[in-house]
């Protein structure tokens, strides 16, 4: 589908040039004669770039211009003009213009200008459709008691700095509640850097976390910046910490204590400001007792405790739950959200969940794709092995 442009210009003469030259090269036109003409038509239409006169009679350019960003300020907004000065460049931009050119226009420079602006749109609207979707994926659902604990102490906690050691069986939601830490955080315009401890073999869990030089070793073939120095001014989440080598807990207690790093094969010290979330599915307390985690390292990190409650020990919230995967999912297939009967949902709360919330989630997906319109007990029967 062409991509539609606003052109709105009291010179008739103008207007033709550029309808001429953006229709060839493949963009739908519409003319505005004057500001009131093309105001209206923009409160009418959605626009892909709009290209205005800034001197025209009864409302002038930078008029429309303010009418557009209160109507529609996502849509790039090109100035042109024949008594431009460079304060009416700086003041059309300041007000949200995309750029600014002098009549008459270099058309050469018009059609870079229009397709720099389109691309901006684009990457403004993919930015948007990002930010809602990591929003989506941190999005805490459940109103139990449980849960309702949780978030508080979410809340309390996440606008400071303190570290967080957050416990619970796997498929509870760990990542979840670390994310959410991260998101209503003073950091949250920095990075939320993710390592899962687990899945980084012991000998090169150090250059994963502070990085290495080139050549200090066998397949350092080039410098690598770790987690700790990527997530400067940010959020580290360190998941699995149960499972790091007592060598590389050593100096993550050094990081911690002193705020600084080394890489792997270097002497310089790197100062680094890291807030530190840590997960596991383990009992700390039982790993320092047979002295595979550091007692120190155990209270460093825990400086606020959160346990996530497996979801047998929340299933009030299983109704809430179901309707969100139904309704996710769904939107993933492009297919309308199915319904699902009250004996159904109760024969879910009474399954027992060994995985959690991740089974729940794998197991609404498996019932949207075989079962008919609406899911029923009958359902829950045939594809879901109740024990």
């Amino acid at each position: 589908m062409a991509q539609t442009i606003l052109v709105i210009d009291d010179e008739k003469a103008i207007r033709k040039a550029l309808h001429e030259i953006l229709t060839f090269e493949g963009f739908k036109v519409e003319e505005a004669a004057d500001g009131a003409e093309g105001v209206k038509k923009i409160e009418e239409s959605t626009w892909d770039c709009i290209i205005c006169d800034i001197k025209m009679p009864k409302v002038d350019g930078i008029e429309v211009l303010q009418k557009a960003q209160e109507l529609k300020p996502d849509i790039p907004f090109i100035v042109i003009s024949g008594h431009g000065t460079i304060e009416t460049a700086v003041d059309a931009v300041k007000k949200g213009a995309f750029d600014y050119i002098s009549k008459p226009p270099d058309l050469n420079r018009l059609l870079i200008t229009v397709r720099n602006a389109m691309d901006k749109k684009s990457l403004v609207a993919e930015t948007k459709q990002l930010r809602k979707r990591v929003s989506k994926a941190s999005e805490m659902i459940g109103e139990s008691e449980p849960m309702q604990k949780i978030k508080e102490t979410i809340e309390k906690v996440a606008p400071t700095d303190a570290r967080v050691l957050i416990t619970g069986e796997n498929g509870v939601g760990k990542e979840l509640v670390a994310r959410r830490i991260h998101e209503l955080s003073n950091r949250s315009a920095a990075p939320l850097i993710e390592v899962n401890c687990a899945a980084i073999p012991s000998e090169l869990i150090e250059s994963e976390l502070f990085g290495h030089e080139k050549g200090s070793f066998t397949s350092a073939i080039k410098q690598r910046i770790g987690k700790f120095e990527q997530a400067s001014g940010g959020t580290l989440f360190m998941d699995e910490i149960g499972d790091m080598s007592l060598d590389a807990q050593a100096k993550v207690l050094r990081a911690l204590q002193e705020g600084k790093i080394t890489r792997v094969g270097g002497e310089k010290e790197i100062k680094v400001d890291v807030r530190v979330v840590a997960a596991t599915n383990k009992n700390l307390m039982e790993e320092v007792e047979a002295k595979r985690f550091r007692l120190d390292l155990y209270h460093r990190l825990g400086v606020i405790l959160i346990h996530v409650p497996s979801l047998n020990e929340r299933r009030d919230d299983i109704p809430s739950l179901i309707s969100h995967f139904l309704k996710d999912i769904s939107e993933e297939y492009k297919q309308t959200p199915k319904e699902i009967d009250k004996d159904a949902v109760k024969a879910l709360q009474d399954y027992n969940w060994t995985g959690n919330i991740r089974e729940l989630r794998n197991v609404v997906e498996r019932l949207i794709i075989l079962s008919d319109k609406k899911i029923t007990k009958k359902d829950i029967d045939s594809y879901i092995f109740i024990r």
